[in-house]
């Protein structure tokens, strides 16, 4: 027990908390109007004014509900327990319903310590009225399950996200792990290649002093391929496990997307421009999106009977477009799938963009462009 409690009050803020949005402002702007209005319009208000004051005097508050939430908690139900003191009465106006949102606030962005101090600062509040009178023991104990809901929804929210996060990083690093694989297999042949010249070379060199000199040029070109697709791709990490040394798929392989039997819509595959000197980790990637494009066609376009994969190369870039005319309103879960989280990584790993969606009338396309060099972003 005491080790929960202490990681609680260890929990640290959420990262990058949004930043105040246009829209706060808005909300600030609205509900000030709607509090003058309340206070012009209530007849039942002991305070009409002062009512009106600190409504209006505490919305500055919901600007720093999300960078400074325990600072935002304290002013408002701070400056709420001492109105009574003053006045003898509560701010009365509905409006300040909005004071919902510190707490909600508070557990969603603030940390382990600062949740916790501010519910304090909530319930000193809370008995605070209820010692002068002021409120009722009913609406006391409502008004405490009310801002209880509010936490929780907050706590609720701040976990989901924090899972959600957890999945698309799995999704990136697994992906990552891909790449990596893709990289080390290229790699292994370009050193496999070296090794076979260098051996052949220290066979012939004694009969024919020419064919040493040709395998080392042949070992230095596959070394300087190697090298470079090494620079490429150095900040993507792998686990260590067996690997496949069979040539890693190009994009001459696509036509396999359409040759393979499936079940299905027809796959119809375009290759237009110079694709035969694409660095590995290029048209290696192109393939690999291609291929879960297709598969993603497959498994979700219903009715869909063609399925379009079109590469376009140019000397700077190489475009690929892998459409269907299956009906997009099966596809709304699809644009959520670690799949295309995936794609979206190994593209942006090699400097590039991936982006998918439904088409205006139906089916969905899928586009990636990528750099002809294969620079990482």
């Amino acid at each position: 027990m005491h080790d929960l409690l202490r990681s609680l009050w260890d929990e640290p803020r959420p990262p990058h908390p949004t930043s105040r949005a246009r829209w706060d402002l808005v909300l600030v702007g609205a509900l000030a109007v709607a509090a003058a209005l309340e206070g012009a319009l209530r007849a039942d208000l002991a305070f009409p004014v002062v009512s009106v004051v600190v409504a209006v005097g505490l919305l500055p508050t919901l600007l720093l509900r999300r960078t400074r939430p325990l600072r935002a908690v304290v002013i408002a139900f701070g400056v709420c327990a001492a109105t009574p003191l003053a006045t003898g009465v509560e701010p009365e106006l509905n409006t300040m319903v909005y004071l919902l949102l510190l707490p909600f606030a508070l557990y969603r962005w603030g940390s382990g310590r600062e949740a916790a101090l501010g519910s304090l600062v909530v319930l000193a509040k809370l008995g605070s009225s209820l010692a002068l009178g002021t409120v009722g023991l009913g609406d006391t104990l409502g008004g405490a399950v009310v801002v209880c809901t509010a936490c929780a929804l907050g706590a609720a929210l701040r976990y989901r996200v924090r899972a959600r996060t957890r999945e698309l990083d799995q999704a990136k690093l697994l992906e990552r792990e891909r790449l990596a694989r893709d990289l080390h297999d290229t790699v292994a042949h370009h050193v496999s290649a070296m090794a076979i010249r260098a051996q052949a070379g220290l066979a012939t060199a004694a009969a024919n002093p020419a064919a040493a000199v040709d395998a080392l040029r042949v070992i230095e070109s596959e070394a300087s391929r190697a090298l470079a697709e090494m620079r490429a791709m150095v900040r993507v990490l792998r686990q260590d496990e067996p690997v496949d040394l069979a040539p890693t798929p190009r994009v001459a392989d696509l036509g396999q997307l359409a040759a393979r039997p499936h079940l299905g819509p027809e796959v119809d595959v375009e290759v237009v421009g110079d694709v035969d000197d694409l660095p590995p980790s290029v048209g290696t990637a192109v393939y690999r999106l291609a291929q879960e494009s297709v598969t993603n066609a497959l498994r979700h376009a219903r009715h869909a009977t063609r399925i379009a994969v079109r590469v376009v190369a140019d000397d700077r870039s190489v475009h690929l477009r892998v459409s269907d005319d299956g009906e997009s309103p099966a596809r709304p879960a699809a644009g959520r799938g670690h799949g295309l989280i995936g794609m979206a990584e190994r593209a942006g790993l090699l400097g590039g963009t991936c982006e998918a969606g439904p088409d205006p009338d139906r089916g969905w396309t899928v586009t990636a462009v990528l750099p002809r060099t294969g620079a990482t972003a």
